[in-house]
């Protein structure tokens, strides 16, 4: 793989190479990629309907009856499932690393995450304690999905086009997300201009998300395969792993370590947006329903074109100069949202936060594969998941945290996210992506011997 600069920019190609067959490694064929894509079509559904739009604002409003602790229960199932795959995510990795058994953990994690969400659908007003653990269960699934799924990348892309690949999916994925929201504003105004109300029409919702999750979800555990050889490494408890592992990326990986860093930051930012974007709307805005929704969309469709277009761009300008511009682009968007009072400069906002959204998430998941050694693929992946649901955790609560401080003033609560991606940038700007490349592909020509120590020395004194 040739080294990139000292900013991160990649090779040239030829025009002949920049179309998709042209971007795929050797022997992976269109099929192949499009099955990898479809997980991101598969999945997008599940974030889209359950988290951000229907059964996040039911169990709140219904099962939890509008009590003022519903979103206090919400959220802290949520985190509790995050903070159970920052623990057991590193170790999953590994043992799919060591016995290349990605698609296993790939078809498990999807199994449940249907399976939850179809448990969803009986959840009913009073089923608190049960909605929470059951939601908590689906959850945990998806985010063990996501990162498996984006162990395969390097697998199925040429060193330089990680951008335009992950983009790819990552952009495609997005139109999963509208569609099963599309069919479940249609199957939700059908029902209820019937009469009926959310405890009847929300449980067909979970239903069909599922649905449409486990049917397009199906090609990646038909057509997708393993390339890298088994790891070998040893099993050791998640905990002791999780220590391990950081120790060794701080020693061996200084730049993985910066890059894990600066994700943690700015995924914070982007966590708060995923997480309260409807709420900020709300009450800082004052967005009806209809309003709302119509957000989500152009968000969606927004963050859809930035992934898809600005991987060309990131391949060719390389992987850290694209991030740092996206990350330039979410503090202006800060700004514009927290100076708008006029809405169409809050919908201007939107639009801006969802070509940010699209290009840094899908930018982030490439710099992962081009850092990661061949062989721990999926063990990198976790690390990052890691990081991305520290985010998720952090970002959150800590907009929710400076909202309760000022007395409710949300516009204060989104100044003060700004400072994730300042934070971010800066880091990022420590990264020396050359040297990270050259530690990937020393680490890779070295080989997988079972005393992982002894690699480590080598790739330390080389």
């Amino acid at each position: 793989m040739s080294a990139p600069d000292a900013v991160g920019s990649a090779p040239t190609q030829s025009p002949a190479q920049r179309g998709l067959s042209g971007a795929l490694a050797p022997g992976v064929k269109r099929r192949e990629f499009w099955s990898w894509a479809f997980y991101d079509f598969a999945n997008s559904g599940y974030t889209t309907v359950v988290l951000t739009t229907v059964f996040n604002t039911y169990f709140v409003g219904v099962v939890a009856a509008g009590k003022d602790w519903g979103t206090l229960a919400l959220t802290s199932a949520l985190s509790l499932s995050y903070l159970l795959v920052m623990f057991t995510m590193p170790a999953l990795g590994t043992y799919a690393d060591a016995h290349r058994r990605k698609r296993r953990v790939l078809f498990l994690s999807t199994a449940g995450c249907v399976l939850a969400t179809c448990l969803l659908a009986g959840i009913g007003p009073g089923m608190v304690l049960v909605g929470l653990l059951v939601l908590a269960v689906s959850n945990y699934c998806y985010c063990v999905g996501e990162s498996v799924i984006a162990a395969f990348l390097p697998e199925i892309a040429r060193p330089g086009s990680l951008g335009r690949v992950s983009g790819w999916g990552w952009g495609f994925g997005y139109f999963g997300g509208m569609l099963a929201l599309g069919l479940s504003l249609l199957l939700v105004s059908v029902l209820s201009g019937k009469g009926y109300d959310a405890p009847v029409y929300v449980p067909w919702v979970m239903l069909l998300t599922a649905v449409l999750f486990g049917l397009s979800a199906i090609p990646s555990f038909v057509f997708l395969q393993e390339r890298s050889v088994p790891s070998r490494r040893r099993r050791v408890s998640p905990l002791r792993h999780l220590v391990g592992a950081w120790h060794e990326v701080s020693h061996f990986f200084p730049d993985f370590r910066l890059l894990l860093l600066c994700g943690a930051f700015y995924q914070a930012g982007i966590a708060v947006v995923i997480t309260l974007a409807a709420v900020y709307a709300t009450e800082a805005m004052g967005f009806g329903m209809a309003q709302t929704m119509a957000l989500v969309f152009v968000v969606n469709i927004a963050a859809a074109a930035g992934a898809l277009l600005f991987g060309h761009f990131q391949d060719r300008v390389g992987h850290k100069p694209a991030l740092a511009i996206t990350l330039v682009g979410w503090m202006v968007m800060v700004v514009v949202a927290y100076l708008a009072v006029d809405v169409r400069v809050f919908w201007v906002a939107a639009v801006l936060a969802g070509l940010c959204m699209g290009t840094s998430q899908s930018a982030g998941r490439a710099m992962v594969g081009a850092l990661a050694p061949s062989g721990r693929l999926a063990e990198f992946y976790a690390l990052w998941t890691f990081a991305i649901q520290l985010a998720a955790v952090v970002g959150p609560f800590s907009y929710g945290l400076v909202t309760w401080l000022t007395s409710g003033n949300h516009r204060q609560a989104l100044l003060f996210t700004g400072l994730f991606f300042i934070v971010g940038f800066v880091i990022l700007m420590r990264i020396n992506f050359a040297r990270g490349v050259q530690v990937s592909d020393t680490y890779r020509e070295l080989g997988y011997p079972d005393e992982q120590e002894g690699v480590n020395h080598r790739v330390h004194t080389n």
